[in-house]
């Protein structure tokens, strides 16, 4: 029933469609683990970091591009459901779903160097350079000091005047935030400044194209490779990671 409702509140929510959604075009695609509950991902120095949810099966993990080889991995306590990761400097920065438990393992080997707390939920991250972005699942993101994690301030995402709730996977494109949005086919594109969406990019040939039937096997996870302006789209259970050249 509340997937149902969580269905029908999204299906209400974008009721009306930008009128020319951001262009796309798909350039490659890449082999991705189909048991792996995507939560979080992010590109750095050639290879995808990758976040997995679930109680007893969440992990953190380093992953090849060319054939989805998990390459490093660090498993979380059976009782924690993982969230978003984030880079920042030699760190990696990881939530959890409702325990409002983060950790801080060092990005070279994932070994544990400190962990933090926070209110409420914990959904999805990235960075822009200055500050750790957090998404909740509500239409807030949160901006946070990289370096004690405190909370500075938010926005409220908003298209049209009305709040975008559900706020999911994260990432900073060319001075944007991009937002997958739980149990919707499209992906925001926030102006990190007012929170205001610019526009729609979305994905639903991409989830199509993945072939995968579960329900819970959403659109979530994107990630950017600024060096060679790649897009990397994939989702929960996906068979596939799909790399697109997205209009500017």
């Amino acid at each position: 029933m509340k997937r149902l409702l969580f269905a029908l509140l999204g299906a209400l929510a974008f009721a009306t469609p930008a009128l020319a959604d951001t262009p796309w075009t798909l350039v490659k695609s890449y082999p991705h683990d189909s048991a792996a509950f995507t939560e979080g991902l992010f590109f750095q120095d050639g290879a995808l970091y990758e976040s997995t949810g679930l109680e007893g099966r969440s992990d953190i993990r380093k992953v090849r591009l060319k054939d989805g080889k998990v390459i490093q991995r660090r498993v979380l306590e059976p009782r924690y459901f993982g969230e978003g990761i984030v880079n920042w400097g030699d760190r990696l920065i990881s939530l959890t779903w409702r325990h409002g438990q983060g950790f801080v393992w060092r990005l070279a080997d994932f070994a544990p160097v400190g962990d933090f707390r926070y209110a409420g939920e914990g959904w999805g991250l990235t960075q822009d350079g200055r500050h750790i972005i957090q998404s909740d699942g509500s239409a807030q993101l949160r901006f946070l000091d990289p370096d004690t994690l405190a909370e500075q301030r938010r926005i409220t995402v908003t298209w049209n005047g009305r709040a975008v709730q559900r706020l999911n996977e994260l990432e900073y494109v060319r001075g944007e935030i991009w937002a997958n949005i739980w149990y919707e086919t499209k992906i925001a594109r926030i102006d990190p400044a007012t929170g205001a969406v610019i526009d729609w990019i979305d994905v639903t040939p991409l989830v199509k194209a993945a072939g995968v039937r579960d329900s819970e096997a959403v659109a979530n996870g994107i990630a950017y490779d600024a060096a060679r302006d790649r897009v990397f789209i994939t989702g929960k259970y996906w068979p596939k990671l799909f790399e697109i050249r997205v209009g500017k």
